[in-house]
């Protein structure tokens, strides 16, 4: 219900015509070491909270949804077993997801490498086939045309080898 009232506020504040463009929302609670159950778990919680935040952003953005890019993200990802409390563990390989109007959709952009233990990060992780610099990056250039000079130098200093993903936004 939190993340459902935080998401409402600021759609509300973002569909307004003197509104910000770009925000940022934290979402405490994901580190879930134990007991993430299966469909009606923990993370199925958290999850479901996650779909009703974003409802309320296509919902409270009216026709602004359109032009509107949602990047989910963090910082971490979890293990590919689970451990001996039900749970998951600090990993490497994670997922961003792009939601909203403006995200050229319906696809999965991803170099999969499986969950083979010969393709395990250090026999454990999902590995990382993509920086997410990149996402942010293409998401930052297609959407408010910030160059890429800028995104290497001031918004992800020292970047400069991690190019924009193209294509990230209709």
């Amino acid at each position: 219900a939190a993340m459902r009232l935080v998401a409402r506020g600021a759609a509300k504040l973002m569909a307004a015509d003197d509104g910000p463009r770009i925000g940022a929302l934290a979402f405490d609670g994901w580190d879930t070491h134990a007991n993430e159950g299966g469909p009606v778990g923990r993370l199925a919680q958290l999850l479901g909270g996650l779909d009703g935040a974003l409802a309320e952003f296509q919902s409270g953005l009216g026709e602004r949804w359109g032009d509107t890019v949602i990047v989910v993200a963090t910082e971490f990802g979890r293990t590919a077993r689970i451990n001996g409390t039900e749970g998951t563990d600090h990993g490497t390989g994670t997922i961003a997801l792009l939601a909203g109007g403006a995200v050229k959709g319906g696809r999965m952009i991803t170099d999969w490498p499986g969950l083979k233990p010969a393709n395990l990060y250090q026999a454990r992780d999902l590995a990382a086939t993509t920086d997410l610099r990149a996402v942010m990056k293409g998401v930052l250039h297609d959407q408010f045309g910030v160059g890429e000079r800028a995104l290497a130098e001031t918004v992800f200093p020292d970047s400069a080898p991690v190019k924009p993903m193209k294509g990230l936004v209709a």
